[in-house]
């Protein structure tokens, strides 16, 4: 059983949060915890994206961005995974220097200091040397860096499935067990 945050922060990309937390329903077997928090600009993204932000299929535990009390903002809570996703430039430059101002960036301190997994599912392109240098310093930390970027030789048939190439490997990376697209196996 799996405790795991998941953060949904500013970049766009709001379709692969939403396809995350939709898989996740489907996992709950194996989860004994899943926490959200939303980046003021998630929600925006999400609307503007998306649509409305409705949050009422999704069972989890959601949290206020400056609720310092949420579980995960300790390692005493021993949350095992945080998966940011989409995860902003914004974001990672203040996970990779260390600035906790809000309950994201606070969560994504623990888990390193905790030597737990920590992914980031980063969308922003392109890239410049700092957001480079950014990312080296996450991996080095012990993050894994997941940029959003889909596959297509499984030949997903919409958006929604060009997304799951994506958030599954993410669950992939969790170490949650899902059924889905493996190379030389669904042909």
């Amino acid at each position: 059983m799996k405790k795991i945050v998941v953060a949904i922060t500013g970049s766009s990309g709001s379709i692969y949060a939403k396809t995350l937390l939709d898989t996740l329903v489907t996992l709950g077997s194996q989860l004994d915890a899943v926490g959200i928090v939303f980046s003021d600009n998630a929600r925006l993204n999400w609307e503007l994206e998306i649509g409305p932000v409705d949050l009422s299929p999704y069972p989890f535990h959601f949290y206020e961005k400056n609720d310092f009390f949420a579980p995960f903002a300790s390692g005493s809570a021993q949350y095992d995974t945080m998966i940011v996703c989409p995860c902003s430039m914004g974001t990672l430059a203040r996970i990779a220097t260390g600035i906790s101002n809000d309950l994201v960036t606070r969560a994504a301190d623990v888990v390193l200091k905790e030597r737990r997994r920590l992914i980031l599912v980063t969308r922003d392109t392109p890239l410049s040397l700092i957001h480079i240098n950014n990312m080296k310093t996450v991996t080095e930390a012990g993050g894994i860096i997941c940029p959003a970027s889909p596959s297509f030789y499984s030949k997903p048939a919409d958006l929604e499935a060009i997304s799951r190439t994506v958030t599954d490997r993410v669950i992939d990376l969790a170490g949650l067990k899902l059924k889905s697209y493996r190379w030389g196996e669904n042909e």
